[in-house]
């Protein structure tokens, strides 16, 4: 039973510790908005998200005020649009176009969706769908597109991949006079998982209910605070500690999102616990794993002070609610952390560094600001690689990078709020262009066979 007393006990976490209900998302199926032709459809969608949601936003301020407890973001996923816009995929900008100007209407922060899910084949209604991203997220404001290109069950489709690339370089490059902020909004996933209420990536599921909320919950701030008092504990027991607070973190997600999906009559789908840091100091996956011992992160050993740490949040955020989901665990994203951008900086954590650290963090290489003049097909074998990650480990992995147009390594992007700042990295020389021109299907691996 959760109630008000439970929350009691995370004031001080909220008041000077920066736990937060990272966002309150709510999915909504556009099922029911097909019609015959693109502009019915648009306008049919619009309808739909703008009355399901009319409350969310008023809701959510309502219950931060109720319990104390900060919601920072208020957003909204639908069913991928490619799949209601097969029938006329050349018309799948009007539907995108009419969810942005839903998503300012309700003054919700950000809105995903706009994808597709092509991990085992692109059908040719995907492949003109995939084509109108990039325009798509240059001409919106709060939209999120997400790519699914592999799968644990079905492989990498490589042919996605190969496209993925260029469609990353020709979103940067329309979003150039932004320091290719498309790039932000869009993510390409190995595994996706449909109850993801964190952006770029959620999407609203086919075997979800017509409305559901899902909540994320974020607090890196509060498990270093934590950390704090065992300076010298061993790691069996600061692992336990991590589990500890990672339970009354989740607790206060589940009241949310209990009374939030009671509120607005929705399904409530679950309690996403993933310590999503932000550009603010106090707030930094990176300065939990130096807390841990680590001199600067990026250093040899991060990757498994990371394992333990993204281990013990999941052991304690399941034991706290019967429905915890979407990406639970820890984020790394380097442009929305002051630990990893500073580390960054100074040189200190590379690309390969990050790329090992996703094998075991809860998503992949996120927020990453590499060279405005990356080929495409090294962007497209980076994508390979961490669907590779995921695939055979069976886990989510995802790649969100910016090609930085017209700026080179030692150079820095800035997009401000939660997005944050990055320093551009460097990527490897070596041209993977031959590979990814191959195109086909990655098998999926033998483990992968579980009938």
């Amino acid at each position: 039973m959760f109630n008000k007393t439970d929350v009691l006990e995370t004031i001080e976490m909220i008041e000077k510790e920066h736990l937060d209900i990272r966002t309150v998302t709510m999915g909504i199926s556009l099922l029911s908005c097909i019609r015959a032709d693109g502009a019915s459809t648009a306008q049919a969608v619009y309808d739909c998200v703008t009355k399901r949601a009319q409350n969310l936003v008023k809701t959510a301020e309502n219950l931060s005020r109720e319990y104390g407890i900060p919601i920072v973001n208020k957003r909204v996923s639908v069913t991928p649009v490619s799949l209601v816009t097969a029938a006329f995929p050349e018309k799948s900008a009007l539907v995108g176009k009419a969810l942005d100007r839903a998503a300012k209407e309700l003054g919700i922060d950000f809105l995903g969706g706009y994808s597709a899910l092509v991990h085992k084949g692109t059908a040719d209604y995907e492949e003109k769908f995939l084509a109108t991203i990039p325009e798509v997220l240059a001409e919106t404001e709060r939209l999120c597109s997400s790519v699914n290109v592999g799968s644990s069950r079905s492989g990498i489709n490589m042919d996605a991949v190969g496209q993925m690339g260029r469609i990353v370089k020709q979103t940067a490059a329309l979003t150039a006079a932004r320091d290719g902020l498309g790039c932000a909004k869009l993510v390409v996933f190995c595994n996706a998982v449909e109850d993801n209420p964190f952006m770029a990536g959620a999407f609203h599921g086919i075997g979800e209910a017509d409305t559901v909320i899902n909540v994320g919950v974020s607090g890196p701030g509060v498990v270093q605070h934590a950390l704090k008092f065992v300076p010298d504990a061993d790691l069996t027991d600061t692992a336990e500690l991590i589990k500890r607070t990672a339970f009354k973190i989740t607790r206060a997600g589940q009241l949310i999102a209990k009374e939030a999906a009671s509120r607005l009559g929705a399904r409530f789908g679950i309690v996403d616990l993933s310590l999503a840091p932000t550009p603010a100091r106090g707030d930094s996956v990176a300065h939990i794993l130096e807390e841990l011992g680590l001199e600067v992160v990026g250093c040899h050993g991060t990757t498994a002070a990371l394992a333990m740490l993204n281990d013990a949040v999941k052991k304690g955020g399941v034991m706290a609610s019967s429905r915890v989901g979407g990406l639970s665990g820890a984020f790394i994203p380097v442009s929305e952390d002051i630990g990893m951008i500073e580390s960054a900086a100074a040189g200190k954590i590379s690309l390969d560094k990050l790329e090992a650290m996703t094998c075991v963090c809860s998503v992949g290489l996120d927020m990453i600001a590499i060279p405005g003049d990356t080929p495409e097909a090294t962007i497209s074998a980076i994508i390979a690689d961490e669907a590779a990650i995921g695939m055979i480990n069976n886990k989510t992995t995802a790649v969100r990078v910016i090609p930085a147009p017209g700026k080179s390594v030692g150079d820095e992007v800035s997009f401000g709020g939660l997005l944050g700042r990055a320093p551009v990295m460097p990527v490897h020389g070596g041209d993977a262009s031959k590979f990814i021109g191959r195109g086909g299907l990655i098998p999926a691996p033998i483990h992968s066979f579980k009938n």
